[in-house]
């Protein structure tokens, strides 16, 4: 930021008095004064052009100015100018005519002042305007100067809360990763358990399946004993029905040795009567029938004693082995109904053990899906945590190279007014020694002295406005 000063003054006199000589003469002063940062300039001029004769004139006239850019501040200028007259009774005298008086006169007046004067007067107010508007944007500052201020303190203590609540977030990590720890202990003990479960069912299922291997033996030993009795039956049923003929045979044979014995007897009687006829013959009949009933009854009970032990035997054997078919055939039942119960058991535990199995199945699917929810919530929450504790981070740097850049604002600012103020201050000081001259030289110039009041009233102002403003 630059820092520009102008002060400007001019200030005109002419006089004239008739006298004996008959002439005029006139005398300029013009100041021009510029005020900046390590410069200044002087300049001063007089001249005397022409003589007259019965007229006399003054005038005077002021022009003044100050500016600062990067500011606003401004000052009018005061203009005055009058003109007096006096005439001095003199001896008529000889009219003579001056030629020079018939030159054009030089009065050396600009005819573009007054333009110069108003775009000067619009300067300062746009300065004036500027310097307004740096005053408030200094307060605005300043403002927000302590609102960061403000902020920064609530942040500092914000982080204290923070810090705590990242504790309490530790803490809370800390507790979810004991749970995990807990359920990762919990999942190593229930697969344990499930292995022992495992190997228990397959113990079972081989029990099992040797079970059915028996029961399968069994009934095939039950199917072979079936058709072993059903053909010992039916041996059983031949062996009656031999029984039955054998006594039919038997029945028919007595019969017929009952038949033959009465047709013996019949004939025995037709020979004894023969022989009481005949007497030449010596035979024994007696003895020959006892004889052959003695062979026939022989015959007869060799036959009725072989069928009898043979049927005896049979049916000893039959009964025994119809007893031990029995024996097995209860034993096997036994067994097949006591296979039946261990099964039904088997099965029942089997189906218990399968139930367990997949209840903690499950609860180990639930625990491990709790587990990998709360990791996940736990990550989750600690990168949120991350990310807005980075987001403070960010707020904050950003906030405090705010606050440092409005710092370095400031303090250029106060630099900035310091030498503003100390600028005005070297300007009142050699403006009120400047003007005081002047008003010991003119101080008969009334408007002079309201021009210099009134400056040096804008300039007090000025300072006053710049000390409100630090």
């Amino acid at each position: 930021m630059s820092v520009r000063a102008v002060k400007t003054t001019a200030l005109s006199t002419v006089s004239s008095s008739r006298g004996p000589t008959q002439g005029y003469s006139s005398r300029s002063f013009s100041g021009y004064g510029g005020y900046g940062v390590g410069s200044a300039r002087q300049s001063y001029a007089t001249r005397s052009s022409y003589g007259g004769v019965g007229s006399s004139g003054a005038s005077v006239g002021a022009a003044g100015g100050f500016g600062l850019r990067g500011g606003g501040g401004d000052f009018g200028h005061v203009g005055f100018g009058g003109g007096i007259a006096n005439e001095v009774a003199a001896p008529i005298t000889a009219v003579t005519v001056n030629k020079s008086l018939l030159a054009p006169l030089n009065l050396e007046i600009d005819p573009t002042i007054q333009a110069v004067r108003v775009q000067e007067k619009e300067q300062i107010k746009t300065l004036n305007n500027r310097f307004a508007s740096f005053i408030d944007k200094v307060r605005f500052l300043e403002q927000q100067n302590k609102m960061l201020e403000t902020k920064w303190k609530l942040l500092q203590e914000q982080t204290t809360s923070r810090s705590n609540i990242d504790a309490m977030f530790e803490a809370y990590i800390a507790s979810l990763r004991k749970q995990l720890d807990n359920l990762g202990h919990e999942k190593l003990k229930l697969d344990s358990d499930l292995h022992q479960t495992t190997s228990l069912v397959e113990d079972y299922k081989n029990k099992y399946e040797e079970e059915i291997n028996k029961r399968n033996e069994c009934e095939n030993n039950f199917v072979l004993m079936k058709k072993d009795t059903d053909a010992a039956y039916m041996i059983k049923v031949e062996l009656e029905a031999k029984l039955d003929g054998l006594s039919d045979e038997i029945e028919f044979l007595r019969q017929l040795f009952d038949a033959e014995i009465n047709e013996l007897q019949s004939q025995i009687k037709d020979i004894s009567v023969v022989v009481e006829m005949d007497n030449s013959r010596d035979l024994d009949m007696d003895a020959i029938i006892a004889e052959v009933r003695a062979q026939y009854e022989d015959i007869a009970s060799r036959s009725r004693a072989e069928a009898e032990s043979w049927y005896q035997n049979k049916y000893a054997e039959m009964q025994q082995s119809a007893g031990k078919y029995d024996n097995d055939l209860k034993s096997t039942r036994a067994e097949i109904a006591d296979m039946n119960r261990r099964i039904m058991r088997l099965q029942s535990e089997i189906e218990m053990v399968k139930a367990q199995r997949n209840n903690l199945e499950a609860q180990i699917a639930e625990a491990e899906e709790r587990g990998e929810l709360a990791v996940k919530d736990a990550k989750l929450r600690i990168r949120d945590l991350e990310e807005a504790l980075q987001r403070a981070k960010q707020d904050m740097a950003l906030q405090v190279r705010q606050y440092q850049e409005l710092m370095n604002v400031k303090l250029a600012l106060d630099i900035e007014i310091a030498t503003y103020k100390k600028l005005l201050e070297g300007e009142e000081i050699r403006n009120g020694s400047t003007f005081h001259k002047l008003s010991r030289r003119h101080a008969k110039l009334t408007p002079c002295k309201l021009h210099l009041a009134a400056t040096m009233l804008n300039l007090e102002v000025l300072v006053l406005v710049i000390e409100n403003g630090q």
